[in-house]
């Protein structure tokens, strides 16, 4: 995907986020948000993947463990959702950890559970 069109896909996911957001208030469980937001996004025509399985491997091979992510839309960026106050930076950590594993370059961490919905858009260099 190009950079402008992952852009362009970011742009919609904040405003479905917001309208979501809007209609929702704040105060759910995360679970919620994620199927909202799937949903919408899904009758936007886009492909999202809940719950994404992935495996994480050490240098030798050696299966050390699978990653649960949020979302992925159109197998190019990685959503983490959170229901909380306030994002912290293990939220980020979280999200950056992703981004690695995957070799993604682009996520997003949104928050739904603040009175004012938090969407921070993160990059990672493929030369990191």
């Amino acid at each position: 995907m190009k950079e402008q069109e992952i852009f362009q896909l970011c742009d919609r996911v904040r405003e479905t986020s917001f309208a979501l957001h809007c209609f929702l208030k704040h105060g759910l469980k995360e679970k919620i948000y994620e199927n909202g937001l799937a949903h919408r996004l899904t009758k936007q025509g886009y492909a999202v993947t809940q719950q994404g399985q992935l495996q994480v491997f050490d240098e030798d091979d050696f299966l050390l463990g699978n990653l649960e992510m949020d979302l992925v839309v159109e197998n190019e960026l990685i959503i983490e959702l959170k229901a909380v106050k306030n994002l912290t930076n293990e939220h980020v950590a979280q999200l950056l950890g992703y981004l690695r594993a995957t070799r993604k370059e682009h996520g997003l961490l949104i928050n739904f559970g603040n009175p004012k919905l938090q969407i921070k858009k993160y990059v990672l260099s493929k030369d990191l």
